[in-house]
């Protein structure tokens, strides 16, 4: 029998039912401490309170956050000395030990029920980025390391983001034509000869990339080596902007109080 009062009632109404027996059995936990909560990929209050989602004041263009406010359109001093070829970055939250159990877990614990939550993190924190993109991309992995991870991390957060913003999502815009090392125990120099010349365009849309503003996802801003990469590559393949959005970003310990 099939009951239908509304226009897509019947489709929806199973996967309700799903969802709400699922987390019947299943309570939602916090995504970082493990506690019961009301929502699933959620916080409980102690951790939400703990913290530190990022906003102005901030770097006009990496968007790291200043202790004061020197006005609009101020520039941090890294990025003076060495201006990324990124146009803007921004980030949800500073990455702390709290962060990390959720990153992690997403990224190597098969959590990805977590994405939309966290992606909804995103959305708050660049919401001017995606209001002007005309793409989402993400950053790629080496093929290699996707058949042991078996899937993308940044692609998760990046297929919701466009979903919501109705941009259209290429998750291989971007290839990574040589594997690189793990960037976590490199020194900044380091991380840059590590990712030099290790991405390409793919070449089914190098017409599609010409002359368009790119939001490239990823999960994780250290130094920006990687971004700055690949921010490179496609603005010489034609992209009139490039512009990054990630979950979580290092910042020093002393810059947010």
């Amino acid at each position: 029998m099939r009951i239908e009062t509304f226009p897509g009632v019947a489709t929806a109404l199973p996967a309700q039912i799903l969802h709400a027996a699922l987390n019947f059995v299943l309570p939602p936990r916090c995504a970082s401490c493990g506690v019961q909560t009301g929502s699933t990929g959620g916080l409980c209050t102690e951790c939400w309170t703990q913290a530190r989602f990022i906003a102005a004041p901030q770097c006009c263009q990496c968007g790291y956050p200043f202790e004061l406010d020197f006005g609009v359109g101020v520039r941090c001093g890294a990025c003076l000395s060495r201006p990324p070829y990124f146009d803007r970055a921004r980030a949800a939250v500073a990455y702390d030990d709290r962060i990390a159990q959720i990153v992690i877990a997403f990224k190597h614990g098969d959590r990805t029920d977590l994405a939309p939550g966290l992606a909804a993190w995103m959305r708050r924190a660049g919401g001017e980025l995606l209001q002007e993109a005309d793409i989402i991309a993400t950053v790629p992995l080496h093929r290699r390391r996707l058949f042991s991870r078996r899937y993308n991390q940044s692609s998760l957060l990046g297929q919701p983001l466009a979903r919501a913003a109705g941009i259209p999502f290429i998750g291989d815009l971007v290839i990574r034509q040589r594997e690189t090392d793990s960037q976590g125990h490199l020194s900044p120099s380091a991380r840059r000869r590590n990712v030099e010349g290790a991405f390409r365009v793919a070449a089914q849309h190098k017409d599609t990339l010409k002359d368009k503003r790119v939001l490239l996802i990823d999960d994780v801003l250290t130094t920006g080596a990687t971004v700055n990469a690949i921010a490179r590559r496609l603005k010489r393949e034609g992209a009139r902007t490039v512009d990054v959005l990630t979950l979580t970003r290092v910042v020093r310990e002393t810059s947010v109080s």
